[in-house]
């Protein structure tokens, strides 16, 4: 009795069409994920738009606020985008140890710019600036203070997909997850400048 025999060749298309579908979901979802966080800080800061100069008798923007510190962390988020550009310049060359020297990079940069933030907020605390004092520091700590929260989990983030990399290279499930942190990550570069010019900025000059 013959065997029967099994056509093979539409697997690999099979495949294919598979692998598409899953990244063109990721894409979407993620996509869907980071307008959630557009309306997130939009609404935040149409918040300190509104309160912003609600000092309650207390300390205003131009008695707390530190320019060459703020213009210092901006430089580190700032150059943390670029690293991270790199990175994914080197993920295109299939060259894993150098994709994870500049992911290494951004991490850096991206701890450093939270610890001045920390140092920021303690700082403000210990002036009796704390969040609790008037509207207008509720605003700028809730408004600050999610950006921070978003920076680290955007660390953690980018510390487990250097460990997934190490361990299983640059195979396309990574690839995927490295360009949604790439969109995550320069999003929050630009929320930041954002942040930058409409709260510190004009905090100081106003």
């Amino acid at each position: 009795m013959s065997q029967p025999t099994f056509d093979t060749s539409e697997q690999p298309q099979f495949f294919l069409e598979e692998d598409h579908h899953i990244e063109s979901s990721t894409n979407l979802g993620f996509w869907l994920y980071l307008m959630s966080d557009c309306l997130i800080f939009a609404i935040l800061f149409a918040t300190y738009a509104v309160v912003g100069r609600n000092y309650a008798a207390g300390p205003s923007p131009a008695d707390l606020f530190e320019l060459p510190l703020v213009a210092v962390n901006t430089a580190m988020l700032l150059l943390s985008s670029i690293t991270y550009g790199f990175a994914m310049l080197q993920m295109e060359r299939n060259a894993k140890a150098e994709t994870l020297f500049w992911l290494g990079i951004t991490g850096v940069f991206g701890a450093i710019f939270i610890g001045l933030e920390l140092y920021e907020f303690i700082n403000l605390i210990h002036e009796g600036a704390g969040p609790t004092r008037s509207a207008f520091l509720s605003a700028f700590f809730t408004l600050v203070g999610t950006h921070g929260l978003h920076v680290t989990f955007g660390i953690i983030w980018l510390i487990t997909l250097m460990v997934q990399v190490s361990m299983y290279g640059l195979v396309e499930a990574n690839r995927r997850r490295l360009m949604c942190l790439s969109m995550f990550w320069h999003f929050l570069d630009v929320v930041w400048i954002g942040v930058f010019s409409f709260v510190y900025l004009i905090g100081l000059v106003g």
